[in-house]
C-alpha cells in the first residue's frame, strides 16, 4: 500500500543507526540503479558496488516499483550477495517479495538475491490508509459559511 509510512519507518531506523555511530545510506531504488548505470559509463561501477557493500545499513526505498532490466537485476544480485550475513539491508516496497520476481529481467538471479535477503529478514507488512491523505489540508465545506475566512 502507498503512503502508509514504510519510508518513514525505514528512515527512523536509519536515524537510530546513525546515533549509534554506524554508517547508513538511504537510496530510492530507481536513483540507486541510475547511479550504478552512470558508474558503468566512467568505469567506477566496481568501486560503487564496493561502497554499497561496506555501508553498515543500506536502505533501498521503493524497490520493484518499476521493472528492473537485466543490468539492474544483476546489480541488485551483486549487492545483496555481498551484503548477505555481513551487513544490514532494509528494503521498502509496495509489492510483496513474492511479486518481485515478476518485476525483474533475470528471474534466476533475482530469486537467488531475494532468497538471501528474505532468509534472515524481519518482514513488516504495514497496512492502512495513506498517511499523506490523512495529513493533507482539509477541504472547506461550501455548505458551512462559518468555515470561510471573514
Amino acid at each position: 500500500e502507498v503512503g502508509v509510512g514504510k519510508t518513514y519507518l525505514a528512515t527512523a531506523l536509519g536515524h537510530m543507526v546513525i546515533r549509534r555511530r554506524n554508517s547508513v545510506l538511504f537510496a530510492r531504488s530507481d536513483k540507486l540503479f541510475t547511479r550504478l548505470r552512470a558508474a558503468r559509463l566512467d568505469n567506477t561501477v566496481d568501486a560503487e558496488i564496493r561502497r554499497l557493500t561496506t555501508i553498515d545499513v543500506l536502505i533501498i526505498d521503493d524497490f520493484a516499483l518499476r521493472p528492473l532490466g537485466a543490468t539492474e537485476t544483476s546489480d541488485f544480485y551483486e549487492i545483496i550477495v555481498e551484503r548477505h550475513r555481513a551487513k544490514t539491508t532494509i528494503v521498502t516496497s509496495n509489492r510483496e517479495p513474492s511479486e518481485w520476481l515478476t518485476m525483474t529481467a533475470d528471474t534466476l538471479l533475482a530469486q537467488s538475491a531475494i532468497d538471501r535477503l528474505t532468509a534472515t529478514a524481519h518482514t513488516l507488512v504495514i497496512e492502512g490508509p495513506s498517511y499523506r491523505q490523512r495529513t493533507r489540508p482539509s477541504q472547506l465545506d461550501p455548505d458551512h459559511d462559518d468555515e470561510l475566512p471573514q
